[in-house]
């Protein structure tokens, strides 16, 4: 009887080591078994996008995951932004007004840490900047939160996957204590490949809607699908969830993006296993309350 006990102890740890050493374990994990909710751009309904501040916010609101966008400066610095045009959310036109339209890749990290990415949400977030990847990164580790982490438009940034691996290489978050706590995305399927390639125990997300017929060659390199929710269903999700993807676990499901209560507890009878949204409170309420 007492060997029995402790061999069934035995594997009982075993089994808890595999789960906390598994580069997926906390992918999928929302709370209490609900869907996972990733604070888009940050908490980017309250605090400028993809700023110190957005990840700050949703530290605040008990946040684990942020979803970030990665472009590369003209001088090869990584920075935090989604638009490849720094027009929309900084006073670029004001600071540099002769230089449209403004592309990220045609301005040195120097000249972009100069604007302020605050003034176009709120008064109260003047002089908030775009910060480096490593900054942002850092403030990530400080927050102990997870990153959901975009290559945005890695066509226009040869090597960028390289690139952003060796950052986070540098930053530690390519060991096993972070491997759960990091999912590399992107809208090209080439780039998500890379990753795989470069780094094969990253779990890697694909941003689209491939067809039920092309998921078996994305299961090859992506651990989750994550499509608009408009293009889901629910039958949809199931059989993306009959895949396995290349760390031999269940294809997940991220949806995005999703802002409003009704269409959260829509989207999470689905059966998905996380939402990005720009209201993360919200939707966390939504479908924790059922």
């Amino acid at each position: 009887m007492h060997v029995r006990v402790v061999a069934a102890l035995v594997i009982a740890a075993l089994g808890t080591v595999a789960v906390l050493l598994s580069p997926t374990s906390d992918a999928r994990a929302g709370e209490a078994g609900a869907p996972a909710v990733i604070a888009h751009r940050g908490a980017s309904a309250y605090a400028p996008e993809n700023t110190l501040a957005a990840i700050d916010k949703a530290a605040q609101l008990g946040l684990s995951w942020v979803e970030n966008d990665v472009q590369r400066t003209k001088d090869g610095q990584l920075v935090v932004i989604h638009d490849d045009s720094l027009r929309r959310t900084t006073n670029v036109k004001d600071v540099y007004p002769g230089r449209a339209p403004w592309k990220v890749k045609d301005f040195t990290a120097a000249e972009i840490a100069r604007l302020d990415a605050g003034s176009w949400f709120s008064p109260a977030y003047a002089g908030t900047r775009i910060p480096t990847l490593e900054r942002y990164m850092r403030r990530v580790e400080h927050n102990h939160e997870k990153l959901l982490l975009e290559l945005k438009s890695p066509e226009l940034y040869p090597g960028i996957e390289q690139q952003t691996l060796r950052l986070l290489g540098k930053e530690g978050w390519l060991d096993r204590g972070h491997l759960g706590r990091l999912i590399v995305q992107s809208f090209s399927s080439d780039s998500v490949r890379t990753v795989h390639d470069l780094e094969p125990e990253v779990t890697t997300a694909y941003l689209g809607t491939p067809s039920v017929a092309q998921l078996h060659d994305y299961a090859r390199f992506s651990d989750l699908i994550n499509p608009p929710y408009g293009a889901l269903s629910k039958g949809y999700v199931a059989a993306v969830q009959t895949f396995k993807g290349p760390h031999g676990r269940q294809l997940g499901v991220f949806a995005w993006t999703v802002n409003d209560a009704a269409t959260a507890r829509e989207v999470a009878a689905y059966g998905v296993d996380g939402m990005i949204t720009n209201k993360p409170d919200v939707v966390r309420s939504a479908v924790a309350s059922g």
